[in-house]
């Protein structure tokens, strides 16, 4: 019997239970588990064993797992306690039980550990609560999809392994040690991440690509002390003239990058995803005009939607140098700074556009002045083989939950533990969420909606057998 012949009874099963999933929810949003703050420590660890106990309740073999810091939980799918005997798709599941500090306290409307169903303003339902939306409510939409079909099949439709950290929050730091210690473990056919979002609130979406990061930080140093404008000034070489100018040279007149080899490897979308793009119709008035912006600073000839997610970029995030205080000070800096983070696509690679970057700037350095160099944080861009089954199969799944033609979209910003998946097991990873813009992660007053929450589960119900029915 195909799995698709069973999906009716799950999608009702998970109607039916839907007051039970909130409450579960709400249990998991009431542990208090802020990774960033040691005062916390025992609230990440009971949020560890909260959600191994409730995972273990579906027929999971599951473990609380020591790391460096906070725990991970280790789960794994079994039948009547012993591993599926037929060949079939394994999937890694990964999410984050560890929230954000709520500072400052004073903006939330209720208290943040306590959930509750309210109304937004445009009338919809949500959930409000610390860890709402990132990542609590969105794993747990995972977690409800395999209680619905246990309840209803006794077994799941592919074998999974989930392993869900506590340090997200923080940079994963201790998470990937771990991660690469205990790799054996973690053999799947691709991985799943439910920490994404979707188009709009009735639009889903499977996000295709990362962009990759390089940040660097640059020193240009010119006399051995700092000097009065009046005496020097005209003789000396000033190290803010000689830094602006290069890090303005960095863009031309049509708003491309300028470093020597920056575009190499960098490759077009596909003809049938920019047409799809096109229709998104992402405007300057939609997306600019709510910051108070109106222009694309971007490449020219480029839709909006590519320069924000499939473009690389180059943006100077702190410049810094000479006299910043109350009132004046006429002098000449011995030395000035700026910060720079580069938005990579596939193709580039980090190590090369930092140097890169370097060799720019040292080429354009006059006499008398020299250049220093920090190293701060790498990460390569990640992106999905456009043909890959279990896109195809995810895309049809969500398309039929929803009613609407689910958009393939890339992402300007970065998540670290997608590159380390492809670097430290091989896997591809399946970016599907069910976020909106208007969730105020990471911010007072964090919500996710009902229909986010509902929709999310039979989504992945529905994700679950079209990946079994693929592999067939």
């Amino acid at each position: 019997m195909s799995h698709a012949s069973q999906l009716q009874a799950v999608l009702d099963r998970i109607d039916a239970d839907f007051d039970n999933s909130l409450e579960r929810l709400f249990e998991l949003l009431r542990i208090k588990s802020i990774s960033a703050d040691p005062a916390f420590t025992a609230d990440c660890k009971a949020a560890a064993d909260h959600l191994s106990r409730d995972i273990a309740t579906l027929g999971f073999d599951t473990t609380v797992r020591p790391t460096a810091g906070h725990p991970a939980i280790v789960a794994r799918s079994s039948v009547n306690g012993k591993a599926n005997p037929e060949p079939r798709p394994h999937v890694l599941f990964y999410g984050h039980y560890d929230v954000q500090p709520v500072d400052p306290l004073s903006l939330w409307h209720r208290p943040p550990f306590e959930p509750a169903v309210t109304t937004h303003a445009d009338g919809r339902k949500i959930v409000v609560a610390r860890g709402a939306e990132d990542d609590k409510g969105q794993l747990m939409t995972f977690v409800e999809a395999c209680r619905a079909w246990m309840a209803v099949s006794g077994s799941l439709p592919v074998d999974i392994t989930m392993v869900i950290e506590g340090e997200e929050e923080i940079g994963s730091k201790n998470f990937v040690p771990f991660l690469e210690q205990n790799k054996g473990e973690f053999k799947a056919d691709f991985a799943m991440i439910c920490d994404t979002g979707m188009w709009d609130p009735n639009t889903p979406a499977i996000t295709t690509s990362l962009r990759g990061l390089v940040y660097d930080e640059v020193k240009i140093k010119a006399a051995n002390r700092d000097l009065h404008s009046g005496i020097f000034g005209g003789g000396a070489q000033n190290p803010i003239r000689v830094l602006t100018r290069i890090l303005g040279g960095i863009f031309d007149e049509d708003g491309r990058i300028t470093i020597p080899g920056f575009y190499d490897g960098v490759k077009d979308l596909p003809p049938d995803i920019l047409a799809q793009w096109s229709k998104l119709n992402l405007t300057p008035e939609s997306f600019l005009k709510p910051i108070g912006l109106s222009i694309p600073a971007g490449e020219k000839g480029r839709l909006l939607i590519e320069q924000i997610s499939s473009r690389p970029t180059c943006d100077i995030n702190g410049i810094f140098g000479g006299y910043t205080g109350e009132g004046s000070k006429t002098v000449i800096p011995a030395e000035a700074s700026a910060k720079i983070s580069f938005r990579l696509v596939e193709g580039q690679q980090p190590d090369k556009i930092r140097k890169a970057f370097r060799d720019y700037v040292t080429a354009r350095l006059p006499g008398d002045c020299k250049a220093e160099f920090a190293d701060h944080s790498s990460a390569p861009a990640v992106a999905l083989d456009w043909n890959m089954k279990p896109l195809a199969a995810a895309k049809r799944a969500l398309s039929e939950e929803w009613g609407k033609e689910t958009i393939l979209m890339g992402s300007g910003a970065s998540i670290p533990i997608v590159a380390d998946f492809k670097r430290t097991l091989g896997l591809d990873t399946l970016l599907v969420g069910f976020g909106l813009d208007d969730d105020n992660i990471h911010s007072p007053n964090e919500k996710y909606d009902l229909k986010s929450f509902h929709k999310g589960i039979r989504s992945w119900a529905r994700i679950l057998a079209a990946l079994a029915d693929a592999a067939r």
